[in-house]
């Protein structure tokens, strides 16, 4: 006796979505998302034609989006003027970012494991203590005084130490670290392992989701500060690039503004030349940075904010 089996024609949900012509509401949503990306690219696009256009072009108002009498001299010069202070600014703020984020992420995940016990007598009281104190800030006057008097007023330190904790973060953590089986560290105790072995050989490689994601917002905040800067940092050469940037903007950088235009190498520089191309190093390492730490971006949120 012969079966024959049927083949199932009815077509899939991928292949009726592959077939459904557009509609009105597609066509809306497809422009409507156009305009936004449009309008998010455009100033990045903007500032890139300005800093490769003849300096002459830019005071003309020619430059959209193509730049014009392209050009690098504008990033030789940037590069080349220790009185400008952009190059020193950059590394500052790489330092500060680099040391910062190690700082930050290393002290959140050694205050979040512990809290994140039930066993732990009085954790729920700790972590109170830490959201009350993130809730009722005390201010910038108050919070100067008490740097000021730990000595991080024209230190490089008070990029790190200071701001290097996150309650909101040590809540992502601790979530995080709840949600792994508990019998993972139940084994480890079994055979012999300690708490700080337990923590470094089994929970520490299980989390890099929580590392990158921690790491993502650690980053983007240190590298983007310029209040902190502004208070704490007076000597310019501690100063970071989003505070070399701010006084190029406002014009307050008299070694910037002091001339109209220059020329070199047969182009003109404007302020706006340096003002951009200032605006480039201050946005590309960290675009550059969050692509590689995305995959775990996503994922680290996810699970830190799911309880299953």
């Amino acid at each position: 006796m012969t079966l024959t089996l049927r083949q199932n024609k009815r077509p899939s949900t991928l292949q009726t979505r592959r077939r459904r012509k557009p509609t009105a509401f597609d066509i809306v949503n497809l422009v409507v998302l156009f305009a936004i990306v449009a309008a998010c690219i455009y100033p990045f696009v903007y500032i890139l034609a300005v800093s490769l256009s003849d300096g002459s072009a830019v005071n003309a108002g020619k430059v959209a989006l193509i730049p014009e009498g392209i050009n690098i001299e504008t990033y030789k010069y940037v590069l080349t003027n220790e009185r400008l202070g952009i190059l020193r600014s950059l590394l500052n703020s790489l330092l500060y970012t680099s040391v910062g984020v190690a700082f930050s992420v290393a002290i959140t995940y050694l205050t979040a494991y512990p809290l994140s016990k039930a066993r732990l007598r009085g954790g729920g009281a700790i972590v109170m203590l830490f959201l009350i104190t993130w809730v009722f800030d005390a201010g910038i006057v108050p919070t100067y005084v008490i740097n000021s008097q730990l000595g991080f007023v024209n230190n490089w330190l008070a990029m790190v130490i200071p701001f290097g904790f996150s309650t909101f973060l040590l809540l992502i953590a601790i979530t995080f670290l709840r949600n792994i089986p508990v019998e993972l560290e139940e084994s480890a105790l079994i055979d012999g392992a300690n708490d700080l072995q337990t923590m470094w050989r089994i929970y520490l490689p299980l989390s890099k989701p929580l590392l990158g994601t921690i790491g993502i917002f650690y980053a983007v905040q240190i590298w983007n500060s310029f209040l902190v800067p502004l208070i704490y940092l007076q000597d310019k050469t501690l100063a970071p690039i989003q505070l070399v940037l701010y006084r190029l903007l406002l014009n307050t950088d008299t070694n910037a503004t002091s001339f109209q235009q220059i020329t070199m190498g047969g182009h003109q520089l404007v302020p706006q030349n340096i003002a951009a191309v200032t605006m480039i190093f201050a946005i590309v390492p960290i675009l550059a940075f969050y692509p590689y730490a995305q995959r775990y971006f996503q994922q680290g949120i996810l699970v830190g904010a799911i309880k299953g």
